[in-house]
C-alpha cells in the first residue's frame, strides 16, 4: 500500500497542513517531538519516509485528533491503531458499555439538561432535562438525525425562545468557527457557514475571551425566564475514535428561580 492509496496525498503534506493549522514552525515542532528540523522537513517533502511511531509522536505533538491520526497512518502505508465504535441505535443498545457511560453521565446532571453530540453537533444522547427545553417544538429539526446547533438557532426551533439570542448566537457561532478552524473539518465548516445566513444578529461580546464561561442561555418560560450556564465535557483520556469526539453539553440552572423550576417541573422518579 503506498503513501496516496488511501488518502490522495502523501502523509507529509498531511503533517504540515496541520502544523501550519497549529501556527508552529518546523523548528518548534522539531523541539516539542524531540527529533532534528531537518528531519521534520524531510518527512513533508517526502524526502524520508516517517515510521507509524514517528507519525503517532509528531500527531501527539500537535493534537491532532485521533481520527485523523488514522488518516494519517494510512497515508503513510500503516494500518489504523485507534479503533471507531458505531453510534447507531443498534450499537448503542442496553448493555453498550459507551451507551451506559453516557446515561449515567447525564443522569446524573438530572434535573438540569444534558445531551450528548457526535463531533457535529448530532444528537447522540440526552436526559429529561432536555424534553423539558425542547417541550412544544415539532417538525424537522427535532426528526432524527438532530443538529442541536441548528435545533437552537433556527427560527423553528429554539431560537424565538432566547431572550438574548444575539449574544447566545454570536457566542455559539465562535465556538463553531474556531471548532471547524482547530479540526480542519469541512463538515463543522459548512455547519458554520450555513448557521451564519440565519437570522438574529450577533453581539460582538461573544467573542471575548472568557465568554465560553460567562455567557448565559436565557429562555422565555411559562410564568417567566429560566436561565442557564452551559459547559462542555470531553472523555479526555479516550482511545476511541469515536468516544473521543463525544461531547456532553450540560445546561446548569445559574440562578435559585431557574433550579426551582427544574425541580418542580422534573421532579425525581419514585
Amino acid at each position: 500500500m503506498t503513501e496516496t492509496a488511501v488518502t490522495g496525498r502523501r502523509v507529509g503534506d498531511l503533517l504540515r497542513d496541520w502544523r501550519v493549522r497549529r501556527r508552529l514552525s518546523q523548528m518548534a515542532l522539531a523541539l516539542e517531538a524531540g527529533v532534528s528540523a531537518r528531519h521534520v522537513s524531510f518527512v513533508e517533502t517526502g524526502r524520508a519516509r516517517p515510521s507509524a511511531e514517528m507519525i503517532l509522536q509528531l500527531a501527539e505533538r500537535l493534537d491532532v485528533p485521533l481520527r485523523e491520526r488514522n488518516r494519517l497512518l494510512l497515508a503513510g502505508g500503516f494500518a489504523p491503531v485507534y479503533g471507531q465504535a458505531d453510534l447507531d441505535e443498534a450499537q448503542l443498545g442496553e448493555g453498550n458499555p459507551v451507551r451506559t457511560a453516557l446515561d449515567r453521565l447525564l443522569a446524573a446532571h438530572d434535573p438540569a439538561p444534558a445531551l450528548a453530540v457526535d463531533r457535529h453537533w448530532g444528537l447522540v444522547a440526552a436526559n429529561r432535562g432536555v424534553g423539558f427545553l425542547l417541550a412544544g417544538l415539532t417538525g424537522e429539526l427535532v426528526a432524527p438525525p438532530v443538529n442541536v446547533l441548528r435545533l437552537s438557532l433556527h427560527p423553528d426551533g429554539l431560537a424565538p425562545r432566547i431572550v438574548n439570542l444575539a449574544q447566545w448566537r454570536g457566542h455559539v457561532l465562535h465556538r463553531l468557527g474556531r471548532q471547524a478552524q482547530q479540526t480542519g473539518d469541512p463538515a463543522l465548516a459548512a455547519l458554520h457557514a450555513e448557521l451564519l445566513a440565519l437570522p438574529g444578529g450577533e453581539d460582538a461580546s461573544a467573542h471575548e475571551e472568557h465568554a465560553d464561561l460567562f455567557v448565559p442561555l436565557r429562555l422565555r418560560a411559562d410564568g417567566g425566564e429560566l436561565t442557564f450556564l452551559s459547559t462542555v465535557t470531553t472523555f479526555g483520556t479516550a482511545t476511541d475514535v469515536t468516544l473521543a469526539e463525544l461531547a456532553v453539553e450540560t445546561f446548569l440552572p445559574a440562578d435559585a428561580a431557574t433550579a426551582a423550576a427544574l425541580r418542580a417541573a422534573l421532579p425525581p422518579a419514585p
